[in-house]
């Protein structure tokens, strides 16, 4: 009996509590301002309204005429050796023309020079032909043992063509038959190329670095 009047009066408290949860007035939400007083209120681009957008878009000058564009002549100019190069002249370049666009190019530029006598048939060939420059007193030479030129016989490597020339006499004097080619490298270069107005050619020498060594070119406008 004492058991079953606990249980009634436990639940009975439990409704209680349930009920007082469930009327019990909720406390207000504090709501705290989206600045401090005085300071203004970030606004995301994405926010911004659209038309603000579109006459902030508008060009600062007509586009060119149909005819305009027919009067048009397009020069490039380069070759820029970095693109930080390039880049600077484009920043420059680009308020004083119409249009204007850079590109990419190669160019193959020399790194020295190499005498040699040409690759032997075998490993056993070219040594017997370096003995005989040996005994000739030439000191200065290679074998070459690996790569696509084994059993060539390395005489030295010049920065100036005329000493390059000059050893290969020395050796061909002695009675060998050497040779001698321009070693070369294959070296990305940039462009600039833009259009201006027949009336208003672009000097463009004074807004570019002085110290390259550029050149200009008549392209196909575009």
């Amino acid at each position: 009996m004492l058991v079953r009047l606990l249980f009634l009066l436990l639940l009975a408290l439990n409704i209680g509590v349930a009920a007082w949860l469930f009327f019990a007035p909720q406390p207000q939400a504090r709501v705290f301002a989206p600045t401090d007083p005085g300071v203004a209120e970030l606004t995301l681009l994405s926010e911004r309204d659209r038309g603000s957008d579109a006459s902030a878009a508008e060009l600062a000058s007509a586009p060119e005429a149909a005819a305009d564009l027919r009067n048009d002549t397009c020069v490039s100019i380069g070759p820029f050796p970095t693109q930080a190069d390039m880049r600077a002249a484009l920043n420059a370049l680009t308020p004083l023309v119409p249009r204007i666009q850079y590109r990419d190019a190669h160019t193959t530029e020399t790194r020295g020079f190499w005498v040699y006598l040409p690759a032997q048939p075998s490993r056993e060939k070219a040594l017997l032909l370096a003995r005989a420059l040996s005994s000739k007193g030439v000191r200065d030479y290679y074998v070459v043992t690996a790569g696509d030129q084994q059993n060539t016989i390395s005489l030295g490597l010049f920065h100036e063509q005329a000493n390059a020339q000059k050893r290969l006499n020395e050796i061909a004097a002695l009675g060998f038959a050497p040779e001698l080619i321009a070693r070369t490298e294959d070296l990305p270069v940039y462009w600039i190329d833009f259009a201006q107005t027949g009336k208003r050619p672009v000097d463009w020498r004074s807004h570019v670095d002085a110290r390259l060594d550029l050149r200009q070119q008549a392209v196909t406008c575009f």
